[in-house]
């Protein structure tokens, strides 16, 4: 079959773009809205996370499958109805009345989700010749580091002007046209397709396992955590099924994930620092928007534009990353995205209800540097060394692995925020009595604006409760700068050369 002309590559590129965006800012877009889509759907901001969770660890869970699932229905044909099923349950998730009903079409469409990423990547270098390739990755990274940015600003803007069911309504054009030209362009070149076996007891196993330990961290601070014989039951079922999965999945002869690439060294310090660095980075990034709508009254707009920046310096610099990596050791490229992160982290930490949305958009700026210099010089590290035939299978488990600490990221930092608010409140009242001066001259100032006397002691309380929270979001962010820096360390543990073409642009793709 003859290759696709200029003007096909073009529509294709565009085409799988959609796809990828559409993805990558459904992650991103529900971040600044969770505040109103708990309050429309009457449930706390802390259960209005399972939002985002659900959606990430049921597409990291699919993940290992898409291999399979591509060999087996073919790349194009898995593509496209991905991106179809993700569509409607994009329309699913809008019509949700319910939070439960929304968590449902959400692991739904995180499912579908899953495959469609990778499969993007693997449609665009297949159809570019070899000499473009370089430039089909370097496109692909740059839309797909385009979500981060938008996604913030549109989700803030179409939840303030509109309503939060258009946060996901907006995925259906989207959706439908990259569906039509993708097809239209690569339905007769679509991939060989074979039967292979799939392993059901890893799946099952797997499934078990990472479920049931995401409720347990969802639903831990709720019911008092190991106070609850469900929590108990969980986190029993969830250290069965992980055991048991190991094992299964080192004796397997058609594994649902390698858990050998572990005995490569450099692949397992790799995995370990993009990991707990990804999990930190995305706990802080749901946890920062939370608290300024909860407690420091921004709107969704003015949240989404204080967090939106720190997409803009990936966007511009994510193309060039290739070249520089060529250039200087990846561990000092990956140590200075550390110190970044760390930086902003610690910067972010020192706040008080006084900080400015200009402070904390330049933090989150600066912190933009980091995110390039972190993220694909360390992937490229822990597929460094690694065989060619293996390349694929240690992508696609450290890509599971980043997405699922992502999830626990999210849960992990939301609970912790709200336990340390309440130590902080607890400490914060038991220094006030009824004698303290501060208390009586508050109380007099708000009395002598017209306030009664109750109304005057629920306006400090509230004033206790926003500070406690400041404390408890600068705790957030000092034990974030803290595990930055600490990984920052372990990167020096893995051992160089570190560059070939192919771990090059696997990393730029992941």
């Amino acid at each position: 079959m003859p290759p696709l002309t200029s003007l096909e590559r073009v529509l294709l590129t565009v085409s799988v773009s959609l796809g990828i965006f559409m993805n990558i800012l459904d992650t991103s877009i529900a971040n600044v809205a969770i505040p109103t889509i708990a309050g429309n759907l009457a449930v706390s901001s802390d259960e209005g996370t399972w939002v985002i969770t659900s959606f990430t660890v049921s597409m990291a869970i699919m993940l290992p499958l898409t291999g399979w699932l591509s060999r087996r229905f073919g790349e194009v044909r898995l593509f496209v109805v991905s991106t179809f099923l993700f569509t409607i349950t994009s329309v699913l998730c809008g019509l949700s009345t319910s939070l439960s009903m929304l968590v449902f079409f959400r692991v739904i469409q995180g499912a579908v989700a899953g495959p469609m990423i990778p499969l993007s990547q693997s449609l665009l270098l297949a159809n570019y010749p070899e000499e473009k390739q370089g430039l089909a990755t370097a496109l692909w990274a740059t839309v797909a580091v385009a979500g981060p940015v938008l996604g913030p600003i549109l989700g803030g803007y179409i939840t303030d002007t509109y309503s939060w069911p258009w946060i996901f309504y907006i995925n259906v054009p989207v959706g439908f046209l990259s569906v039509y030209l993708t097809w239209r362009i690569l339905h007769r070149r679509e991939t060989p397709t074979i039967q292979l076996p799939i392993d059901y007891i890893g799946l099952i196993l797997l499934t078990l396992g990472v479920g049931s330990l995401q409720i347990l961290l969802d639903r831990g601070q709720d019911l008092d955590w190991f106070n609850s014989t469900t929590i108990i039951a969980l986190g029993i079922m969830s250290i069965i099924a992980l055991s048991f999965l190991i094992v299964w999945e080192l004796t397997e002869k058609n594994p649902i994930m390698d858990l050998t690439l572990f005995a490569r060294r450099n692949f397992t310090i790799g995995s370990i620092a993009v990991s707990l660095g990804y999990g930190t980075y995305f706990g802080s990034v749901v946890v920062l928007p939370l608290w300024l709508q909860t407690e420091m009254d921004y709107t969704p707009t003015w949240a989404g534009l204080a967090t939106a920046p720190l997409g803009i310096i990936p966007l511009i610099v994510s193309p060039f990353m290739g070249l520089v990596m060529q250039k200087v050791d990846l561990r000092i490229l990956a140590s200075g995205g550390f110190i970044v992160f760390a930086y902003c982290s610690f910067w972010i930490a020192g706040s008080n209800t006084d900080i400015t949305v200009g402070n904390i958009a330049l933090a989150r700026f600066i912190q933009g540097i980091g995110a390039p210099l972190f993220f694909i010089p360390t992937i490229s590290i822990l597929l460094s060394r690694m065989p060619n035939k293996d390349l694929a299978n240690a992508a696609g488990l450290s890509n599971f692995l980043r997405i699922l600490a992502g999830s626990f990221g999210t849960s992990i930092s939301v609970s912790l925020w709200d336990h340390r608010q309440r130590i902080h409140q607890s400490q914060i009242v038991e220094t006030v009595t009824a004698y303290t001066p501060h208390l009586q001259t508050a109380l007099a100032q708000l009395q002598s604006h017209g306030l009664t006397s109750s109304s005057s002691y629920a306006t400090l309380n509230q004033l206790l409760t926003k500070q406690a929270y400041v404390l408890a979001t600068d705790d957030i962010f000092w034990l974030c700068g803290s595990l930055f820096l600490t990984l920052m360390i372990l990167i020096w543990f893995a051992k160089p050369p570190f560059l070939t073409k192919n771990t090059t642009q696997a990393a730029i793709g992941h």
